[in-house]
């Protein structure tokens, strides 16, 4: 049942409109399945986008946000609540902690950086959340080819790979994260240093 998602986008709206679209999308499906959006506390950008949609289609916002970026990004004080932390490593904790499942955005480097975190402690088992790639246009595309070369190279697990799926709309995703099986974390399918070539 999935009660929480912690939503990872930019800080910025990128320069394809549809990008801020889908942001707006996001936070009304969010709100409409009455789960608690969890995200970067900003209000700028993408960030903001998903917050006020959310907010304003009757969802629950729970921002987290550093003291740096509290003044840079504007921290949003429509939150429900507003979590203001000293670090990136404690926001990225607490964003990691809170989620049942992410939904992952277009985004600059600070989002590959959380989804790269975030894959890494299910790899590792941290985690047992599923990792969904919303994507527009084609934006996510470098990303699973990336995957998928680290898998065919033998430095990442078909299971590892299974963690992340795509998809075009929020729905379709919180669907799909509904219906997914839970896989028990096992360090002989997850890590690479067991069995070869990603096999």
């Amino acid at each position: 049942m999935l009660s929480r998602v912690t939503v990872y986008c930019g800080s910025a709206s990128g320069n394809n409109p549809s990008y801020t679209r889908l942001a707006e999308e996001t936070g009304i499906a969010l709100a409409h399945a009455g789960i608690e959006l969890v995200y970067g506390g900003g209000g700028i950008g993408l960030m903001g986008a998903v917050a006020r949609s959310a907010k304003s289609h009757g969802g629950r916002v729970t921002g987290i946000i550093t003291e740096q970026f509290l003044k840079l990004e504007q921290g949003w004080t429509g939150c429900d609540e507003l979590i203001v932390v000293p670090s990136m490593a404690e926001r990225k904790h607490i964003l990691i902690e809170r989620a049942d499942a992410f939904l992952v955005l277009p985004g600059g480097l600070g989002t590959y950086e959380e989804f790269f975190e975030t894959l890494v402690g299910r790899v590792i088992g941290r985690h047992p959340a599923p990792i969904g790639l919303l994507d527009q246009d084609g934006y996510f595309e470098p990303l699973e080819q990336l995957l998928d070369h680290a898998v065919a190279s033998g430095f990442a697990r078909k299971a590892a790979r299974a963690c992340v799926v795509r998809g075009s709309t929020a729905h379709e995703l919180l669907e799909r994260f509904r219906t997914m099986e839970s896989l028990a974390h096992s360090a002989n399918d997850f890590l690479p240093m067991h069995g070869h070539s990603g096999s």
